[in-house]
């Protein structure tokens, strides 16, 4: 089952079918029953006939977007060859190890975009890099109830610069991508789950990776559990996992490329850089 979010409500998605329902967004996916609610819902709801191109919105209300770092070794390598000169390379080795995760605040919704939107470099830095990841959505309890694709736009040149300034490289406006839909599922995505990114750029592909969630060095739930000790979420919480694919210190954003991040069972989200 997955959930879309359009300017007139919430559709749902099965089997190729899509149906609309009126509701609160943010009460609607805080629900830790989310699974049974949308199969116990769809059948007797109206049949959305209508294409939902171009109507599907980011499916974020009032939720924050939090963050983890360091969660996969490609990500360990990047993150110490971006902070080497800096002298700060070995605080990413050791929290990758330690018991405690990196979790960072991300973005509110107004700093989010949706797919088909414009995500932003910063003017005031030179290395800036997508990164794609497996994105939770969190009731207010602490369960994952949800799936999404994200992509934590990054200005390595500014983290790399000093560690302290993570806050500037990670949070500012549309910095921060969510879609297409949520993927709402009873169980856990398997291990064997593929992320792909591609990035064109004047129509041709100029970079292409990708990795699977075997390579995630930390379980979901730790990492949720970790965010929510101390802190609560009363509309529920998105939360990045990380990212297996690093672009090489010989690549950066530009202005017009073309970011397209799919995740297997979930969809595709694809949004083009722009810069204010």
């Amino acid at each position: 089952m997955k959930i879309y979010r359009i300017h007139s409500g919430i559709l749902l998605e099965k089997d190729g079918q899509y149906r609309i329902h009126h509701a609160d967004w943010d009460e609607f996916v805080n629900d830790d029953q989310l699974f049974q609610k949308c199969n116990e819902l769809f059948p007797t709801l109206p049949v959305y006939e209508d294409s939902i191109n171009g109507h599907v919105l980011a499916p974020i209300g009032n939720q924050e977007v939090w963050a983890s770092g360091v969660t996969y070794f490609q990500s360990k390598i990047g993150r110490e060859e971006e902070a080497k000169a800096a002298g700060g390379s070995d605080f990413y080795a050791r929290v990758y190890v330690a018991e405690r995760p990196e979790l960072f605040f991300k973005a509110t919704a107004a700093r989010v975009v949706g797919h088909g939107a414009n995500i932003r470099i910063r003017k005031d830095s030179v290395w800036d890099v997508p990164e794609p990841e497996l994105t939770l959505l969190v009731t207010s309890n602490g369960k994952i109830v949800g799936y999404t694709v994200g992509d934590d736009v990054s200005s390595r040149s500014i983290e790399g610069e000093n560690p302290l300034y993570l806050p500037q490289a990670k949070t500012y406006d549309a910095s921060a991508a969510l879609g297409p839909c949520i993927l709402v599922s009873e169980s856990s995505l398997p291990t064997s789950t593929q992320i792909r990114l591609e990035i064109k750029r004047d129509g041709s592909l100029v970079f292409t990776g990708q990795t699977d969630l075997a390579q995630l060095k930390r379980k979901p739930q730790d990492l949720v559990d970790f965010l929510c000790r101390e802190t609560s979420f009363p509309y529920g919480v998105f939360l990045m996992t990380g990212t297996g694919i690093v672009p090489g210190s010989d690549f950066t954003l530009n202005v017009g490329d073309e970011v397209s991040i799919e995740i297997d069972g979930i969809g595709r989200l694809t949004n083009i850089v722009e810069q204010k």
